[in-house]
């Protein structure tokens, strides 16, 4: 368990949808939080608006796809709040094309974020976690981390990369005291998603949810030191179909496949 009255955590992505929201509700809370992202000028606002409502909230600008400085952010952090018990690896990249016209930039910026990213920051933050004897390590995967959805490739990819980076690194460290929650939220409502990608899931009928409630269920399975976090009923069913029988789903998303295909062909 984890009790997230001042609770010192560092979020990234902090600046809009899913990682705002949590923000804001750890805030709510009475966490301390360091927030990281790319845009100073968004970052002081989220922090303002946690001040403005009596929280604590200090902006660590920095750019996740870098090649380096990922030790400095997180040390940054330690430093300004005085240790570190929470990282959410929250921060994300997501391009919906067809793989063989996508860009190389876009593979690699994906993969810098949603994956090597969130490695880097972990190993940075492991070890005020493991000379304290507790902490919690938060990665914010996708469905799409345990169903391979088409014109979506290196970003399930890079989910499924995550996912299996959390279940390891869960087992490595055990006996430390350090824990580690693999959020997977199915479609929400955030900028990430927005155009053909949100016209795409209303024409699918994809199930949709605000990125407050990712939050709430989020600070839900943190305070409860859960593993897992799958939201979605069906989503979850679906997955452990997928992860048995993979050839159910590939006909079962035939149909979704094909109108998903007319929306990724017009982003290009």
């Amino acid at each position: 368990m984890m009790k997230l009255d001042g609770c010192r955590a560092l979020v990234t992505g902090a600046t809009g949808g899913i990682g705002r929201a949590t923000a804001l509700a750890l805030a709510d809370e009475g966490a301390r939080l360091a927030l990281l992202g790319r845009n100073a000028e968004k970052l002081d606002e989220v922090c303002r608006e946690i001040r403005q409502r009596g929280g604590f909230a200090m902006p660590v600008v920095f750019d996740l796809a870098q090649g380096e400085g990922h030790e400095l952010a997180v040390m940054e952090a330690v430093a300004r709040l005085g240790g570190l018990d929470l990282l959410v690896n929250n921060a994300g990249a997501l391009d919906f094309t067809p793989f063989e016209r996508q860009e190389p930039a876009a593979i690699e910026l994906i993969i810098r974020t949603n994956t090597v990213a969130p490695l880097l920051l972990a190993r940075a933050a492991l070890p005020a976690m493991l000379a304290q004897g507790a902490g919690r390590i938060v990665n914010v995967g996708s469905t799409f981390g345990s169903i391979g959805f088409a014109y979506f490739a290196a970003y399930s990819a890079s989910k499924f990369a995550l996912r299996g980076f959390s279940e390891a690194l869960r087992r490595e460290l055990a006996a430390t005291g350090v824990g580690v929650t693999y959020v997977a939220p199915r479609y929400t409502r955030t900028a990430l998603n927005d155009g053909n990608v949100s016209r795409m899931a209303v024409a699918a009928k994809m199930r949709m949810d605000e990125p407050e409630a990712v939050a709430a269920k989020m600070l839900r399975a943190i305070e409860r030191g859960r593993n897992e976090c799958a939201i979605g009923g069906p989503e979850r069913l679906f997955a452990r179909i997928n992860a048995l029988l993979p050839q159910l789903v590939d006909r079962a998303l035939a149909g979704q496949t094909r109108l998903m295909g007319r929306f990724a062909r017009k982003s290009i």
